[in-house]
């Protein structure tokens, strides 16, 4: 019986679990050419490509999806506790990252300094 590498978010030492080539083309795809891109690829290879992309930022969100193609055991097995959170976010509808975004009301920064000088 092989054993799977178990993935973490946490080590993006790891290889992408696919060719450079098919994120690429999942990446530029839309959801009916990503479900045909992903119908290709066995379901371990899937959780742990999810598990890669949801670890970078730029893909988060496509991570998130592509879990969406996985059972929670097959998520589980790849990336442990990691896997469980991906499951549960791969069933709720993908709400955007807060990050960057300003929202009223709060306190500004300048990289200038104090305006007032003594």
């Amino acid at each position: 019986m092989t054993k799977a590498l178990a993935l973490s978010i946490d080590d993006p030492a790891h290889d992408c679990p696919v060719p450079p080539e098919t994120v690429g083309r999942l990446i530029k795809s839309d959801a009916e050419g990503a479900r045909y891109l992903l119908d290709g690829i066995p379901e371990a290879t899937r959780a742990r490509l999810a598990v890669w992309l949801y670890g970078r930022s730029h893909t988060h969100e496509i991570g998130i999806r592509v879990a969406a193609t996985c059972e929670g055991a097959t998520l589980r097995r790849a990336a442990g506790l990691v896997g469980n959170v991906l499951y549960d976010l791969s069933r709720r509808p993908y709400a955007a990252p807060s990050h960057g975004t300003r929202s009223g009301g709060g306190s500004r920064i300048s990289l200038g300094g104090s305006a007032r000088r003594a």
